[in-house]
């Protein structure tokens, strides 16, 4: 009988969706918008606990996700004050006009 010949195995990488352009990516290439009781935040490298949606960090994503795909995704209605610091945020993403340049962008 012939000896089995085991292959490396790969590592499982996490996908998640953006809800902006619904494209998908590897978790760490997206920002995590997560809801909390404090209101709608945008996660910095801390695990917050929370219903969570992924955005690129696209202005073009953002524009298109805020309005009605984040707040469907987090299963909430976006109050004023989350509509105001997730724009904040918006301001400091670059502009691209597309996906092929965000791979640019990003490289």
């Amino acid at each position: 009988m012939a000896a089995k010949i085991k292959s490396p195995r790969t590592k499982h990488i996490p996908q998640r969706t953006c809800v902006g352009c619904r494209q998908v990516q590897s978790k760490r290439e997206l920002v995590r918008i997560v809801r909390t009781p404090d209101g709608v935040l945008v996660e910095a490298n801390e695990r917050l606990a929370g219903r969570g949606a992924y955005l690129h960090a696209l202005r073009s994503c953002w524009e298109k996700g805020i309005p009605a795909a984040l707040s469907s995704a987090l299963r909430t209605n976006l109050s004023s004050e989350d509509t105001k610091r997730l724009q904040s945020f918006l301001t400091t993403l670059p502009v691209v006009d597309d996906h092929k340049s965000y791979e640019e962008v990003t490289a």
